[in-house]
């Protein structure tokens, strides 16, 4: 069967004249400034491009017609975007995907060492020199690699990043395409990447390949092209730096570069094996052209112009994120709080709140070093804390107007309404955007450090790094700036603490000896707690300046500090030893002393109402079984034998208890309530370890006796539903009392 005739699914690269004619019309539609280049690489995946051209107009001049063109606004911008049929193999990964960006190491590290790293490149406006000599940006993207292996290897990367993502979703994303093509558009954006080395040469010195290339970049839909792609059975890579000669039916071997020649070959290959197989799309047996068919020809939106280049970057990237910061295509936690902090960044740029390099370094885009105020003698970490504390700024503004914008981008409660949770999602954008400057991220509810009172928006000193870390032994409010927005991340950064992810059983490390030992359970308000005892503050401060001294040496493991905050070279500082030297007990406020509580009031035979807090405990001991004893309630536990029990054991209180008729005159004081509250807690310790003592003792006793288990199978289970349920209560308790802590 002659190639001439052969027809099938998968279309050939159009006639170069009809190519041109599109050329030239989309470069004639008002609003596109991209450049010519761009087009005349991504043509030939056009599919009956003279059907987008209207008529021309009184001047000869055709464009493209109206329905073919869209303009797209977003927060940090608008731009132009063609709707074109283009061949389903056409495409490129992109690196810059804010769902895979976290595998690369960021610029805004100023530790990253060129040539060593596995980096991501920093991408900017692409800009040529008009003919005045002036140099201007265009609609395109710009970037450069060291060579064509690191160009295929970016893309390689991002594909199986993307695969791990991919095993999340419900269904087979591959087969659905297979069966019902593709329903949902992508968004492309054109990119030229240049290489840093000169190419390969064959035996005359002639260039193996080109030291340039165009792709068109999935802004929107990354996974659909990744598929796709692996259904025809090519790259990424491929379709960007050069197909393989073999993938196209060739004996020889070599790599073929141009779309137009390799598309053609290619598609010619596809029609020829769709002719000659049957339909069958099993993934081990069917032949690759019916399983491509229904993506032979896919709907695309290419980006072909805006008002705005120097901000094409964010303005792309802004248009994905909202699809990806839900459900079902979540990003993970650190990419879904870096995308709402550069969507935060991205609205401030383009409401000119912030320039654009600043928004750059910010975002990770660039490095610490080309902001204005950086000096050539700044520290790693003093650079890292830079950039740190102006995006605290950036997130909680004292600024009204940026206030406003925030609440607007992220679907906020007004400024003076703030919740928890809201300052909590902003705490975790500033956190893992920090982390970008760090070797590796960490969770970013590390961040959640803050109290509702922070609403108003984070003044800071303006001291530089070595000034607060010097003063910080006598200077207060130096030592409680950095404990407040530096420690939680240095700390984070050396794996020194994590955040409390709700398991009962704690954390495990590793202690001195090589054993692995529980770590007992802690919010990361509580180790900041900690550092601020007042008889730990030099080793606090010890402690913070080793942090940042570890960091100026390359990352290197800190040491431990003494008792007075001198270094112990040799002996490491590990997560043990740091919940040993700052343990979970300590806070800076005292304890305050015992009050009595006031005297009760005197018993009544009046019929008495029933409060709807003892409504509440009276149901649970009616639909609840006993447990170990007949009591209830928090204050409901064995004393210790040969100690006074805190608080005294109380009966079981009835289903409808009695109150005096007359109400008390008023609720009570804030003062009595925090008095009973810490009688309350008190008496859930000491119960809680009175019950413990005494279940060891009762396993004891049955493990020295021939009798039966001393507890049925319904007792052990009523226990066990009992200390669960008051588990979960008190698990909600911690939070709520911080929030209500006055700042220190």
């Amino acid at each position: 069967m002659s190639e001439a005739v052969i027809k099938g699914p998968f279309p050939l690269p159009a006639p170069k004249e009809d190519q041109e004619d599109w050329i030239e019309a989309v470069l004639a539609t008002d609003g596109v400034n991209l450049p010519r280049g761009a087009l005349e690489n991504v043509a030939p995946f056009i599919a009956a491009p003279g059907e987008m051209i209207g008529p021309p107009d009184s001047d000869g001049v055709r464009r493209l017609k109206g329905g073919t063109v869209r303009r797209i606004r977003t927060d940090a911008g608008e731009m132009l975007v063609a709707v074109v049929r283009m061949h389903g193999v056409g495409g490129v990964l992109w690196s810059h995907n804010e769902r895979i960006s976290s595998i690369w190491r960021s610029v805004a590290d100023p530790t990253v060492a060129h040539g060593t790293e596995k980096t991501l490149a920093s991408v900017r406006p692409w800009s040529c020199i008009d003919d005045d000599g002036r140099e201007h940006s265009l609609a395109a993207l710009e970037t450069s690699v060291p060579n064509r292996q690191a160009l295929i290897m970016d893309a390689e990367d991002a594909a199986d990043a993307l695969l791990k993502y991919d095993r999340l979703r419900k269904y087979d994303l591959g087969e659905d395409l297979v069966l019902n093509g593709q329903q949902e558009p992508g968004m492309y954006v054109p990119q030229y990447i240049r290489l840093q080395d000169n190419p390969e040469v064959d035996g005359d010195g002639n260039p193996l390949y080109p030291d340039a290339y165009w792709g068109w970049m999935a802004v929107r839909g990354n996974n659909r092209t990744q598929k796709r792609q692996s259904i025809f059975r090519l790259s990424s890579g491929e379709v960007l730096a050069g197909v393989p000669a073999e993938k196209l039916g060739r004996t020889e071997g070599g790599v073929v570069c141009d779309p137009q020649v390799w598309l053609a070959e290619f598609s010619h290959l596809l029609n020829r094996e769709f002719a000659e197989s049957d339909e069958d799309l099993d993934p081990k047996t069917g032949a690759r052209a019916h399983r491509a068919a229904a993506i032979a020809i896919v709907e695309a939106h290419l980006v072909i112009g805006t008002p705005t280049p120097q901000r094409l970057y964010r303005i792309v990237q802004m248009s994905n994120r909202r699809d990806h910061v839900n459900p079902p295509l979540e990003f993970d936690a650190v990419g879904r709080s870096r995308a709402l902090g550069r969507g935060v960044l991205g609205m401030y740029v383009a409401r000119q709140l912030m320039d654009e390099k600043t928004a750059e370094v910010l975002s990770g885009l660039a490095p610490i070093r080309e902001l204005p105020d950086i000096s050539s003698d700044m520290s790693v970490s003093e650079l890292r804390d830079r950039r740190s504390m102006a995006l605290l700024r950036a997130l909680f503004p004292v600024d009204p107007l940026k206030r406003h914008l925030l609440q607007r981008a992220l679907s906020e409660n007004p400024p003076s309404q703030l919740k928890a949770s809201e300052i909590h999602q902003r705490a975790r954008a500033w956190s893992a955007l920090t982390s970008e400057s760090y070797p590796k991220p960490w969770n970013p509810r590390i961040g959640e450090i803050f109290t509702t009172k922070i609403r108003d928006g984070v003044v800071l000193s303006g001291r530089r790094l070595p000034d607060l870390l010097a003063a910080a032994n006598t200077d207060n409010e130096a030592f409680e700036e950095l404990v407040s927005y530096r420690a939680a991340h240095w700390l984070a950064s050396f794996a020194l603490v994590e955040p409390d992810r709700g398991s009962l059983d704690g954390q495990e490390a590793i202690d001195d000896a090589g054993g692995r030992v529980a770590r007992e359970r802690r919010t990361v308000t509580n180790v900041l707690q900690a550092l601020r005892h007042e008889k730990k503050r030099m080793m606090a401060v010890g402690v913070l300046r080793e942090l940042a001294a570890a960091m100026d040496d390359g990352d290197r493991s800190p040491w431990r500090v003494s008792s007075n905050g001198t270094q112990l070279p040799g002996r490491a500082m590990t997560p043990v030893w740091f919940d040993m030297e700052f343990p979970k007990e300590m806070g800076t406020r005292p304890r305050r002393a015992p009050v009595p509580p006031p005297a009760a009031p005197p018993a009544t035979s009046a019929p008495r109402a029933t409060t709807p807090a003892r409504e509440q405990v009276g149901a649970r001991a009616e639909t609840e079984p006993p447990a170990l004893t007949g009591a209830t309630g928090p204050a409901a536990v064995l004393p210790a034998q040969g100690a006074p029990a805190a608080i005294p054991a109380q009966p079981a209180i009835p289903a409808q208890p009695a109150i005096p008729a007359s109400p008390p005159p008023g609720p009570p004081a804030p003062d009595a309530l925090m008095v009973r509250i810490e009688e309350l807690i008190h008496g859930v310790s000491e119960g809680s370890t009175e019950i413990r003592r005494l279940l060891h003792e009762l396993k004891n006793r049955a493990d020295g006796a021939a009798a039966s288990p001393p507890l049925t199978r319904g007792r052990a289970d009523a226990a066990v539903r009992r200390i669960n349920q008051t588990v979960a209560r008190l698990r909600e308790l911690p939070e709520l009392v911080e929030t209500m802590a006055e700042s220190e």
